[in-house]
């Protein structure tokens, strides 16, 4: 039976190209930290306020109609 040494080495994501350069590499990185970060949550009460205040003030913007 071989020996997995994948364990020693910390987890890894599936998808690292072998010819990755540095710029790629720390993007990489930024991006699954960033992904890691607890997420606020959707869709709560302050999103309907936030909604409601843009709604209303929209009435006599006609230009930041959609």
């Amino acid at each position: 039976m071989p020996e997995d040494h994948s364990a020693a080495e910390g987890p890894r994501p599936a998808a690292v190209p072998a010819d990755e350069t540095p710029i790629q590499r720390a993007l990489r990185l930024k991006t699954a930290a960033i992904d890691a970060r607890p997420k606020p949550p959707r869709g709560g009460k302050f999103q309907r306020q936030q909604a409601a205040a843009a709604r209303s003030s929209s009435k006599s913007k006609p230009w930041m109609s959609r």
